[in-house]
């Protein structure tokens, strides 16, 4: 959608970074997709970013479950096709991300959770590489012509990778936060995990300052779950743009298109896919590593070593 501003850069000049942030960024909160009442001072207004989890879900939920369904509905239980990969990505998850962190004894119990972390969040970083919205945009752009005020329009403003908004993340790792106090409960019961948070037999005054850090430290891997994952999504797509933004700044600088085009042959329009190509990457890593993590906290709950 970046190339939508070359209109306005003729008018009134191309400015890359509300470019960027525009399209990196949810969408308007006083323009939302579906205006909702306020409820105890909560505006519950779905934004762009709100439509896309409720995208994402939707996907997940009735791709997994038709496949499913079909498959158990074979008279010979056997794999083909799309079955074929939710297999190996269950039996890869559950062997070697969830049972060597929480152990054989707990591995079906969390994960289902796990499970469900990572086909959400790499469903949700592949669909902001795909630009759907975009192609819409030039579909209203030359064919629909909507008015300005019309669902369409607001549609194609706002990013469209919604693991990108630190909301959407913190929201995950607090489900990963509280998955953490009760596998803790459930291993040792809930004061018993309370008190596994420190060590037992130390000098009374060292827990003066180790109870504190202990205590920050539980809410260090949430934050840190939601830093890693909304940055590095958001990173890649401010690289993107800002590396096609070249193209609108050097016809800016030396008023014609034609240096624009020049430059981005020889050089954005090539850097741009190399950075893509290397989304794809960063789209399955950030979900497994998201996934790694949260295993690797459920299981210091269960597994205590101090």
């Amino acid at each position: 959608m970046i190339f939508f501003a070359q209109e306005e850069a003729a008018e009134k000049g191309f400015n890359a970074g509300e470019t960027i942030i525009e399209h990196v960024s949810n969408s308007s909160h006083e323009h939302p997709l579906f205006a909702l009442p306020r409820i105890f001072g909560i505006d519950l207004s779905v934004t762009k970013h709100v439509f896309m989890l409720w995208f994402v879900a939707a996907i997940v939920f009735i791709l997994v479950t038709w496949t499913v369904r079909r498959y158990l509905r074979q008279e010979r239980l056997i794999p083909t096709g799309f079955m074929n990969a939710i297999e190996a990505v269950v039996e890869y998850v559950r062997d070697s991300i969830v049972q060597p962190n929480v152990g054989r004894q707990w591995v079906e119990t969390w994960s289902p959770l796990i499970l469900t972390f990572f086909f959400f969040i790499l469903t949700a970083n592949a669909i902001g590489l795909i630009p759907i919205f975009e192609v819409l945009a030039l579909l209203d752009r030359f064919v629909l012509h909507t008015s300005p005020d019309s669902f369409v329009k607001h549609l194609i403003h706002g990013g469209t990778t919604a693991t990108s908004n630190f909301n959407v993340t913190a929201a995950l790792a607090t489900i990963t936060f509280g998955a953490i106090i009760i596998a803790g409960s459930k291993a040792h019961g809930f004061v018993k995990h309370w008190k596994n948070i420190v060590p037992h037999g130390l000098h009374p005054l060292i827990y003066i300052l180790l109870i504190p850090i202990e205590i920050m430290g539980m809410f260090v891997r949430p934050f840190a779950l939601t830093m890693r994952l909304a940055a590095n999504m958001t990173g890649g797509h401010i690289a993107i743009l800002s590396i096609l933004s070249i193209i609108f700044l050097f016809a800016e600088k030396f008023g014609g298109a034609l240096a624009g085009v020049g430059v981005g042959v020889v050089a954005s329009v090539p850097l741009a896919v190399g950075i893509s190509g290397l989304e794809i990457i960063v789209v399955l890593v950030q979900a497994y590593v998201f996934t790694l993590l949260s295993a690797v906290f459920i299981g210091m709950a269960i597994h205590v070593h101090h």
